[in-house]
């Protein structure tokens, strides 16, 4: 039987809960990533160095777990479905107001703002999907939500570069508030999560730290993870179009450094799919593990193909292993978590994670620097270092594959 059958199964509601999800956390991604693009023109505009632009990035980054907590703990309590609509209306409000930014410093708390909401959105998206749809679809699912990632960082690389020429940077996140639009959908199409309204039912609500008893370790263990997955994900992204313009001396705005950068998202697309799916058959860790390693013998044709389809091909067949790892997160970490914290620790420990990975791009810089300046080496020994690191701590965890929702996990509490 094909990996992706349990997919066309579900019903016509799941399939309408995992798009939305899909495309809540694929329109975030969007979203963030535009700023990355505009980075030049905004520090033109405003009279400032590119330095000070990006520490716009960071503001968001260190804002995420405020929001993944914020959020999650709003969505356990009050519901997945009527938060996951606040948090889009939020992100896009606070992308719509960074175009009027009348000052560096006003788009700056406006992308720590847009961190807080940002933060939010993952964690809710994948628990409102995982508990609506049945455990042997969680893998393909998983795949695919977090495949949403790479497909909104292409759109914005698209979009940047087919209007930012006739609309500028002010009119890019003018576009950037279009997924407020997606609320209608959601309003429309999708019902709240039946396991949180048998938890409301049973009136048993806790707060945080009782919630959170007896699952401290696992908290921990979960944000090293996701520490290592970030660590994984950014060093194969962040310095990629650094990588194109010092060593492969390709302009920014070249239809060659646009395909690498497509090749890329496609590998990830296609890895999210599969590795998500084949998790269902060996374990989430088996996968992981598997995809992580696999990702070594690529590194010399991702790094040093010889020619430009060598390097396409090894663009592709590396996020391919990045983020075929990174598609069993989804249902791993929302399988791992206790009862009444399905909404709040998985998106937080994402995002600590994150925010714990941040030191990841300046570290690949000194490397470089120790080196001769071969961003190559510091890129190629960073993810042979992470992908091993990552597997030992996937091997070293737990796993809950196919736990029932509603009750207690066997073997998750420490």
């Amino acid at each position: 039987m094909s990996p992706f059958a349990p997919f066309r199964e579900l019903t016509t509601t799941q399939r309408h809960t995992v798009l939305a999800s899909f495309l809540g956390w694929t329109l975030d991604a969007f979203d963030y990533f535009l700023l990355t693009f505009v980075i030049v023109g905004v520090a033109q505009e405003f009279h400032v160095g590119k330095q000070e632009v990006a520490f716009g990035l960071l503001l968001t980054l260190a804002a995420r777990p405020l929001g993944a907590l914020l959020f999650g703990r709003l969505a356990d309590r009050y519901g997945r479905r009527p938060i996951l609509m606040l948090d889009v209306i939020l992100f896009s409000l606070f992308e719509l107001a960074t175009a009027f930014s009348t000052s560096l410093t006003m788009l700056l708390v406006l992308r720590f703002l847009f961190g807080v909401a940002m933060g939010g959105e993952w964690g809710i998206g994948a628990s409102l999907a995982m508990e609506s749809i049945p455990p042997k679809a969680r893998g393909v699912v998983s795949g695919l939500l977090q495949s949403g990632y790479p497909v909104g960082f292409f759109l914005g690389a698209l979009v940047n570069w087919l209007l930012v020429d006739h609309i500028g940077w002010r009119g890019l996140f003018i576009v950037g508030a279009l997924p407020a639009l997606l609320v209608l959908y959601i309003r429309r199409t999708v019902p709240e999560s039946e396991v949180w309204q048998q938890e409301r039912a049973a009136k048993d609500k806790k707060g945080l730290l009782e919630s959170m008893r007896g699952h401290w370790k696992l908290a921990i263990y979960l944000m090293l993870l996701m520490m290592a997955f970030n660590m994984f994900s950014h060093g194969s992204q962040d310095l990629y179009h650094t990588f194109e313009e010092e060593s492969l001396h390709l302009p920014t705005g070249s239809g060659t450094a646009f395909m690498l950068v497509a090749m890329l998202n496609l590998g990830a697309l296609v890895g999210g799919l599969f590795f998500g799916a084949l998790s269902e058959r060996i374990g989430r860790r088996k996968a992981i593990i598997l995809a992580a390693l696999l990702s070594i013998p690529v590194i010399p044709l991702w790094m040093y193909g010889s020619t430009l389809p060598l390097l396409a091909l090894g663009a592709f067949l590396i996020q391919v292993m990045v983020q075929g790892a990174w598609g069993v997160v989804p249902t791993h970490l929302n399988e791992l978590a206790p009862e009444g914290m399905r909404g709040t620790l998985p998106g937080f420990a994402y995002q600590t994670g994150n925010l714990l990975a941040a030191v990841t791009a300046n570290a690949q810089l000194w490397i470089a620097k120790q080196h001769g300046g071969s961003l190559a080496f510091a890129m190629s020994a960073w993810i042979a270092a992470v992908a091993v690191l990552l597997a030992v701590l996937a091997w070293a965890g737990p796993e809950a594959r196919g736990a029932r929702f509603g009750r207690p996990q066997p073997g998750t509490g420490e």
